[in-house]
């Protein structure tokens, strides 16, 4: 998020930014008038040189070379930097707690550190890797994967070798285990402070990650298990402690947080996002009926960056795999659908299949069919919202090509 401008600062009177080749602190705000002038100018050259690795097809295909990717992806600090990001809201916290004028808080803690390349603490290898912890084969097919960035996102036509899946989850489930660790931190913190009680905490995350699954690898284009299944956990005050096994929607954060903060969005009373607390996770805790009926959806658009290091990688997979097609999926019941473009690519029952490696479409057509209907009206909906929606304005069109480039709008 802080290599590109993306427009996600939006929105915070103070705002962080761990990654990218220009780092903001809080502590540099008590630097001096010219080192802060300084610390400005070189931010907007950093951006500005970004932006442009981002949109020149060839400048982007080349920062790819194995030779280079070891460089940049330290040198700007490509995922971020979790310690120094929770050591940093730590203190943060510290201070507006011992603030007798405070106001209420909204902090976002976004940590990137489970994003390829790959590179967990030793201790972390030992610990939830123990049979390749010590294994030389598998640090050198590490490196190799880590140095080939193009690699990343890139669908494959064979899956990986028993040892080399084995070495890829081995390492990321250190990474993620290291994350963990240092949100325990913050979380402890918040216990100790006796803040706790009177604070909201949501964990969650905005993909998962493909290990050539389905023959796909990274987060982009498919809405497989792997890539839309993703931890959600809540804890508010007065929330009940349950497990809820039904699906939801990440994007129902927005009107949980809000009803528990008791805070009315400016929207109109016919906006299906208006009425916080019907879609509100707090009614999946208590047993009140799920006003969506128990569905959810996701949505996948090809990032033109990606798209377009394939299209030279292995221009085949661009067609074999439709990598130029949006993806979606609707979840309803046990049941999840699957389309590419406007068609049916499988349908998968994930209670008894949570990998879905068994479509079984053609075995309930009407219930295929009944969802994608579902789908299509829930896109309708959606797009003849878009009319409605506030746009953005023309000085923002670099933030909207940056937007499509990573994949998050059409």
């Amino acid at each position: 998020m802080g290599v590109l401008d993306t427009g996600l600062t939006r929105g915070f009177d103070e705002f962080y930014n761990y990654a990218g080749a220009a780092v903001s602190r809080p502590q540099n705000v008590s630097k001096n008038a010219v080192r802060r002038a300084v610390a400005q100018q070189w931010g907007k050259f950093a951006t500005r040189v970004s932006n442009t690795f981002a949109h020149s097809d060839f400048l982007f295909r080349a920062s790819l070379h194995p030779l280079l990717t070891p460089i940049w992806t330290r040198s700007i600090h490509y995922k971020g930097h979790t310690q120094n990001s929770v050591d940093d809201l730590m203190g943060y916290l510290q201070a507006q707690h011992a603030n007798k004028n405070r106001k209420p808080l909204f902090t976002f803690l976004n940590l990137m550190g489970a994003h390829t390349p790959y590179r967990p603490p030793q201790e972390f290898i030992k610990q939830h890797a123990r049979d390749i912890w010590d294994d030389k084969q598998a640090y050198a097919f590490m490196r190799q994967f880590n140095a080939d960035a193009a690699r990343w996102a890139s669908p494959v036509s064979d899956p990986l070798s028993a040892f080399e899946q084995a070495v890829l989850d081995g390492f990321y489930t250190a990474e993620v285990a290291h994350q963990d660790a240092q949100l325990g931190r913050l979380l402890r913190y918040l216990e100790s402070s006796g803040k706790l009680d009177n604070t909201m905490v949501i964990i969650a995350a905005d993909h998962g990650e493909g290990h050539g699954d389905h023959l796909f690898f990274g987060h982009s284009f498919v809405v497989y298990q792997e890539l839309v299944h993703v931890p959600l956990i809540i804890r508010a005050p007065n929330m009940p402690n349950k497990r809820v096994n039904t699906p939801v929607s990440t994007r129902r954060i927005f009107h949980t947080a809000l009803e528990t903060a008791n805070i009315t969005p400016p929207l109109a009373e016919d906006d299906p996002n208006g009425d916080i607390h019907a879609l509100s996770l707090a009614r999946a805790t208590n047993g009140i009926p799920d006003t969506e009926g128990g569905m959810a959806f996701a949505e996948a658009f090809p990032p033109n960056t990606l798209l377009n290091v394939i299209k030279h990688r292995n221009p085949a997979h661009v067609e074999h795999f439709r990598l130029k097609l949006i993806r979606r999926g609707v979840y309803r019941h046990d049941h999840k659908l699957a389309t590419v473009g406007d068609s049916i690519e499988a349908m998968f029952n994930i209670a008894q299949d949570p990998h879905e490696q068994h479509n079984v479409a053609h075995e309930n057509p009407h219930i295929a069919i009944q969802l994608h209907a579902q789908l299509q009206q829930f896109v309708r909906q959606a797009e003849s919202r878009q009319a409605d929606t506030p746009q953005f304005g023309r000085e923002d069109e670099t933030v909207l090509e940056n937007l499509r480039a990573l994949g998050y709008i059409e």
